[in-house]
């Protein structure tokens, strides 16, 4: 895959990966929503309905 260049310590290992974001920026841009849900996977879930219903308000939507 062009645009991807994984770092590699002595023994061959890959630890880091480099992404030119020019070629590659959906793959950065789908890595980093999968890091953000792993981080907020513990976070108070909010439904739907509450958040439409709160919306809609605001804006006066009836």
């Amino acid at each position: 895959m062009t645009g991807i260049n994984f770092l590699t310590n002595e023994k061959g290992k890959k630890i880091a990966v480099q992404i030119d974001l020019s070629k590659g920026n959906n793959i950065w841009e789908d890595f980093y929503d999968c890091l953000l849900a792993e981080e907020r996977k513990t976070e108070k879930r909010v439904k739907w309905d509450a958040v439409k219903a709160k919306l809609d308000k605001k804006h006066g939507v009836k």
